[in-house]
């Protein structure tokens, strides 16, 4: 009743009112845009691996994935074995271990770091120098022959008095290195460890910015990962956030914070026996982390457990099932990257991260689509829940989890459509189902 009236508008206030309001918002408006530009949108890799400088070989990445192969054929021959390992359901035994498998022999390293830093230690000047202009070698031609993971770089030395001048100096001669065999890869990754004050990222930014200029690069070419490894990095002695502080230094620079779960908690005083990702130091630190990178377009990254899958077959199942369990505890906070450190943990990794998106895709993809056809259902989402939605959709996509038909028979939604719900402009409420 009264439906089909037509209302009468009206107004009290001059347009002059809103406008002069936009005009006192406009800075706010500029400080949103550059402080919280949101997610890039490229895709982030599951896992972080760190190889040392001197182990390092073109053939370190297809290795990897052979010696995971070889210990799945060891210890877990097949779905239903390894499903008993893990505890998977009958639903998933097949896919997660054939995709698994598949991710192994197709692509078993995401993100791959050579290490000048705790897993290389200290050596002879001329030593490091060879192996970071070796690494340079290796990374140009894996990403020249398409060998190469999706991300490579190097963790060089700290920015701390002792080491600083040889971490500047194997960085120089690494990406001195890649512009000499034709450029910077696109997926050059590189991670400034043992992060204390700000003071410190912003040196890293004056560096790569004398590098760029040396080479008439773009301006912001080149990123950079901070890793939270102190207590400092976390909490300042006035009471703030540091890490806030970090990701304003970077100027934009800054791609990932990294989490380091041992260096961190033996700052705190935990003992090594307690040493873990789960740890309730680690737990605050990482989300100290998360709150401060929060719609900066900087992505957060969990530590590892050095609890290695080696030995005869009942160990090498404790471990797997530690390091399954940590993976999967790490994906429901949204840390959707984590470091590895063995040949052992990839099919672990894997096997946690298909698990997660195989089993919830279904009611996802179809809560986005009753989202985007405004049909309703027994969950009233917003457009905040149809981002993250398609951001985890998008996450499956990206790692192999899922398969771009499934996606879509269940959604109604290309990659295009997904994308578009999941960046949606700021202030707006994005409906497009392309």
């Amino acid at each position: 009743m009264g439906q089909g009236r037509q209302e009468k508008v009206s107004t009290s206030l001059a347009g002059a009112v809103s406008e002069e309001i936009s005009a006192s918002l406009a800075p706010v408006d500029a400080e949103l845009e550059r402080r919280y530009p949101g997610d890039p949108g490229t895709r982030q890799p599951v896992h972080t691996v760190y190889v040392p400088g001197d182990v390092f070989a073109a053939g370190t990445i297809r290795s990897w994935g052979d010696q995971a192969l070889a210990a799945l054929d060891e210890h877990a021959p097949d779905a239903a074995s390894f499903a008993a390992v893990l505890g998977l359901g009958d639903d998933l035994a097949e896919p997660v271990h054939s995709r698994v498998r598949a991710k192994l022999e197709r692509e078993p390293v995401e993100d791959l770091r050579v290490d000048f830093e705790d897993g290389y230690g200290r050596r002879p000047d001329a030593e490091e120098d060879e192996a970071a202009a070796r690494a340079a070698r290796l990374i140009a031609e894996a990403y020249e022959k398409g060998t190469a993971a999706p991300c490579m770089g190097i963790r060089m030395k700290c920015m701390e008095a002792p080491v600083r001048d040889r971490g500047i100096r194997t960085l120089d001669i690494f990406l001195t290195g890649l512009m000499e065999a034709g450029g910077l890869p696109g997926g050059l990754v590189l991670t400034l460890p043992k992060v204390t004050y700000a003071e410190q990222v912003t040196a890293m930014v004056r560096l790569l910015e004398a590098f760029e200029e040396t080479y008439g690069l773009e301006p912001g070419r080149i990123g950079f990962e901070i890793q939270i490894e102190t207590s400092q990095a976390v909490l300042a002695t006035d009471g703030t956030a540091t890490v806030a502080r970090m990701i304003q230094a970077a100027e934009g620079r800054a791609t990932g914070l990294h989490y380091g779960t041992f260096d961190y908690s033996a700052c705190l005083g935990v003992s090594a026996a307690h040493q873990a990702p789960d740890h309730p130091a680690a737990d605050h630190a990482k989300a100290v982390m998360q709150v401060a990178a929060a719609g900066t377009g900087v992505r957060l990254s969990d530590g590892s457990t050095n609890v290695l899958p080696v030995g005869p077959t009942e160990k090498v199942h404790d471990a797997w099932r530690l390091h399954y369990g940590l993976t999967r505890r790490a994906l429901a906070r949204a840390y959707y990257q984590g470091w590895d450190m063995h040949p052992g943990h990839l099919p672990t990794r894997y096997a946690a991260v298909f698990a997660f998106y195989r089993e919830g895709f279904e009611q996802a993809a179809a809560r986005l689509a009753r989202y985007a056809d405004r049909t309703g259902g027994d969950v009233m989402d917003e457009p905040a829940t149809a981002k993250a939605l398609s951001g985890y959709l998008l996450r499956g996509l990206d790692c192999g989890a899922l398969d771009p038909a499934e996606v879509a028979r269940l959604s109604g939604l290309t990659r295009a459509g997904l994308e578009g719900f999941a960046a949606p402009r700021r202030g707006e409420l994005t409906a497009s189902a392309e």
